[in-house]
């Protein structure tokens, strides 16, 4: 177990419309059943991207609240009432570029701007490969501001055999990141 692991937190889940939905659901999934306060706000673009890539839709387990793109009245698009943490997941690298300067257009960039100002952890599994200078330099910005970025990169040192078993090993790492505890992927051993 990595981590010290918090009793309830209140969680953002943002998806924005990078290529690997399969992380936002099998993470809305964990995070369904984990009897933390979870959110959702979806770019407009994550829309498009979660047809073509999650055929039944988005599922949200009870209990998840959804909240629009352009509402301004979400608790946590404001200082005094910020959440928790906030992911963003998978992270496109434009998603990521506003962040890191700051543009606050809608509630999924006001609420990553609240989460740094109000140094709370906000992490962003982005999603994009070869990464170029600017892209580099906007992780730095958010490095710097107190971001985790954590790439969507799974191991295979468990040998996972489905498709779900490979996500989840940065699903995983996400739980671990964000302090809920879980044993959603094998560990590495030590060897015996």
């Amino acid at each position: 177990m990595g981590g010290v692991f918090c009793v309830e937190m209140r969680i953002l889940v943002a998806i924005t419309g990078a290529s690997g939905m399969i992380y936002a659901q099998r993470l809305l999934d964990r995070l369904g059943e984990s009897g933390h306060e979870t959110h959702v706000v979806l770019s407009a673009y994550a829309q498009m991207v979660i047809k073509q890539e999650l055929p039944d839709g988005l599922r949200l387990a009870e209990g998840i609240e959804s909240h629009g793109l352009k509402s301004m009245n979400a608790p946590f698009a404001s200082g005094s009432n910020a959440c928790d943490a906030m992911v963003v997941i998978p992270c496109t690298m434009g998603t990521m570029g506003r962040i890191a300067h700051g543009f606050a257009d809608n509630v999924l960039l006001r609420a990553a701007d609240v989460a740094l100002k109000e140094n709370r952890k906000l992490i962003l599994v982005i999603r994009e490969t070869p990464l170029n200078l600017v892209q580099l330099k906007n992780m730095e910005l958010l490095l710097l501001a107190g971001a985790t970025i954590l790439p969507a990169n799974p191991h295979f040192y468990f040998k996972p055999q489905t498709i779900e078993e490979v996500a989840d090993t940065v699903v995983a790492r996400v739980l671990d990141h964000l302090g809920v505890e879980n044993e959603v992927s094998p560990r590495w051993q030590e060897e015996e």
